[in-house]
């Protein structure tokens, strides 16, 4: 190797030359420049590079043919265009490292660094690497650049592959964990910045683990690639979805804060979601939960927003599935309440806390009761009473619901076996309590134990538990048949309704779900005719009809017309205690006369809660009695005049401007300029609300939403004389 070195460095050097002759070296000067030019010539042949230049104007006055001919293959095309039409930044490859924009590169007339472009030709891309030095002309002035080019197109496509990988879910395409999070957090920094609004949706699949577990994981990935392509079908270009993992889904939503487009668009999401799904010729339902946070009034971070979507989310849930809730701070404190009960369910059994009480189930002709539906009720030794409502859902996430479950069919049994009468029981079991394989034999231990006669035990079923293994659910029900203990389809026509339920399953009854009662003796209402075509279809099959939830007695002689043979409802009797039911069946009270109001009131609902109110320059404190979409009674001012312009504010930045249409003593009634919208629960929203950056105009930090800054911003000045007297309510609520 060194006798090599010493050789190059000597001079003159030998080479071989013609016929075997040493030639002397002729080595290119810079004055050669016939020889440099076609150095120069040979290397833009070769493809490994080529040549461009500007003029101090910045249009390109050189490029080298071969060069021309890939992206034009015209010179008259190209000559003369500014560089920045030509050589364009590439903004969408988020995997490429951070480089200064052409354009500021090229007005700072500095040495431009190796610049990684884009050209379009047609409806194709190709990416180039250019860098260039300027020139200076003999009077010091900028003449232009001189570059060099070379096509990176093959690397740039692996490198996009590689990102892909790194950032997009290899199953359904839709963005990973990593990008959306990524996305989320980029977004909302700029976002604060312009002052704009962006929405987050977070995606629950319901019953995703049954689907997944019965018909195999092969299966299970099929139905997440088909539920990511009806989202992306929904969604459209309205925003970006993602793929958490597992069952789980992300949408980002920029520029949207209208909650009413927001529950559309969940509604949309959770109907389409829900629709069967054929894989491998087998037919899947799931459902879909769906939480909604929308910053920045439900969080300025990309975190604590993601947390409020969650805790959104889990409402949904917890509030029976298949729906959508918009995040609010009392969704907090019921985190926090959730967790209590968690905790004090694990000692209910033990501490012998549960009940169950009973609500009657009447003939529609006699109104005479013929059998009562189990309900459980949870006594707490602490807090009273706990609602079903909460720590039903509890007690099935955690596992719980299977041995409550079989404390209420033991319980049931042994209730119903002292009445003196033929009367029915009907126990609710839940879908996690029917995928257990001892149900049957619990069942036929209770029987056994209690002595009662099988018959007059009825067990209700939802429709869920046909999701997944369906031959499964069929040989439970026979078995239990073959007890003779009697069957009751519950909460028919609630989503995942199929006849072929109804011609497989020896179903006695099928339960009409309230939904379908409620407000069906309105005109124009569909109600109707759906419960007059389940009667018609349960009289077809040999089944009794309950229609549930029926309160007032305008819906009752809507359901009689229809059909129905029996009826339950607040209107008959609300679900009681077992002493009470017990002594009226004793003293054979057995009729329950309909007590209640005459109409159905679709869009109204009790309220009793502190609320301010805003008039003029002035706040003042009311009590809210009760809400609708279109207006509410409040309580607590004086002979407010008809007519006046007020502003309710309903907490949460929430603020309904109103007009008082009637006004007696301390009463008011007052009709809203915007109707209120359904926030996925049983309540009732406002489509806007305060915006956070309003407040912080106002001199206030930014930050989401809560009621003290809110009432501080909107308090009125303690100046200004109230033109109203305030009556302070809080007595006459106590009583």
């Amino acid at each position: 190797m060194a006798g090599l070195l010493s050789r190059l460095t000597k001079s003159p050097t030998k080479i071989g030359g013609a016929g075997g002759q040493d030639a002397p070296l002729v080595p290119i000067r810079s004055s050669d420049v016939e020889r440099r030019a076609g150095l120069l010539d040979s290397l833009e042949k070769s493809e490994l590079g080529w040549f461009w230049a500007s003029d101090g104007a910045g249009r390109l006055i050189y490029l080298s043919e071969p060069a021309i001919e890939r992206i034009s293959g015209e010179e008259k095309a190209l000559i003369g265009l500014q560089l920045t039409e030509i050589f364009k930044d590439d903004d969408e490859f988020e995997g490429a490292a951070p480089q200064r924009p052409l354009k500021f590169q090229l007005a700072a007339r500095n040495s431009l660094r190796p610049t990684t472009v884009k050209i379009d030709i047609g409806e194709k891309t190709v990416w180039w690497e250019i860098s260039g030095a300027p020139r200076i002309g003999e009077s010091e002035e900028f003449t232009g650049y001189h570059g060099i080019a070379r096509d990176v197109t093959a690397s740039i496509a692996s490198q996009r592959d590689a990102e892909k990988l790194s950032r997009y879910d290899s199953l359904t395409g839709l963005a990973n964990r990593h990008r959306i999070t990524h996305k989320l957090g980029a977004t909302l920094t700029a976002f604060q910045t312009a002052k704009r609004c962006c929405a987050t949706m977070l995606l629950d699949l319901d019953r995703f683990k049954q689907v997944n577990d019965t018909l195999g994981h092969p299966a299970g990935d099929e139905l997440l690639k088909q539920v990511a392509a009806r989202l992306k079908r929904i969604v459209g270009d309205q925003g970006e979805i993602g793929r958490l993992g597992g069952d789980e889904f992300q949408i980002i939503l920029p520029d949207i804060e209208d909650r009413q487009v927001l529950g559309d668009l969940s509604d949309r999401i959770i109907q389409m979601l829900s629709q069967p799904y054929s894989i491998n010729g087998m037919r899947a339902v799931i459902g879909c939960s769906v939480g909604v946070a929308v910053a920045p009034f439900d969080g300025i971070e990309s975190e604590e927003l993601v947390k409020a979507a969650d805790l959104a989310l889990y409402a949904a849930k917890g509030g029976g599935r298949g729906q959508f809730r918009f995040y609010s701070d009392d969704l907090r404190d019921r985190a926090s309440h959730r967790h209590q009960i968690e905790e004090d369910l694990r000692d209910a059994l033990v501490k012998d806390e549960l009940e169950m009480h009973y609500q009657p189930i009447v003939s529609a002709d006699e109104h005479k009761v013929v059998c009562v539906e189990a309900l459980m009720r949870w006594n707490h030794s602490d807090r009273g009473m706990v609602s079903p409502a909460d720590f039903i859902p509890v007690a099935e996430e955690v596992g719980i619901i299977r041995q409550m479950g079989e404390w209420a069919i033991n319980e049931v049994c042994q209730r119903v076996a002292d009445w003196p009468t033929t009367i029915r029981a009907a126990i609710n079991v839940s879908a996690v309590q029917f995928a257990s394989d001892d149900l049957t034999e619990i069942v036929k231990r209770a029987l056994k134990s209690s002595g009662v006669q099988p018959s007059r035990i009825e067990l209700e079923i939802t429709e869920s538990v046909f999701v997944g293994d369906m031959e499964r659910a069929l040989r439970m029900f026979k078995e239990l048949k073959a007890m003779g203990v009697r069957l009751a389809l519950d909460d028919f026509g609630t989503g995942y309704s199929s006849l072929s339920y109804l011609r497989d399953a020896p179903f006695d009854k099928i339960k009409i779900d309230q939904s379908f009662v409620r407000g069906c003796s309105d005109a124009g209402n569909n109600n109707a005719a759906i419960v007059s075509a389940v009667v018609s279809l349960a009289r077809a099959l040999n089944m009794e009809t309950v229609a549930e939830g029926v309160e007032t007695k305008d819906e009752l002689a809507a359901v009689v017309a229809q059909g129905a043979s029996h009826l339950q409802g607040a209107l008959f009797s609300r679900a009681q205690s077992a002493d009470y039911i017990t002594d009226r069946l004793e003293a054979g009270e057995l009729i329950f006369e309909p007590r209640g109001p005459e109409k159905y009131r679709s869009d109204r609902r009790t309220e009793f809660r502190k609320i301010g109110l805003i008039h003029g320059d002035s706040r003042y404190n009311v009590f809210l009695r009760n809400l609708s979409k279109t207006g509410a009674k409040i309580e607590g001012l004086l002979d407010v005049p008809v007519g006046t312009e007020v502003v309710l504010d309903l907490s949460g930045g929430q603020l309904a401007v109103a007009t008082v249409r009637r006004s007696e003593g301390f009463s008011q009634g007052v009709e809203f300029e915007m109707p209120l919208i359904s926030d996925g629960a049983d309540g009732l929203c406002t489509r806007h609300r305060v915006s956070p950056y309003q407040i912080e105009a106002a001199g206030r930090p930014l930050e989401a939403l809560n009621d003290d800054i809110v009432a501080s911003v909107m308090g009125g000045s303690s100046n200004t004389p109230k033109r109203f007297v305030e009556v302070d309510m809080s007595a006459s609520n106590e009583k």
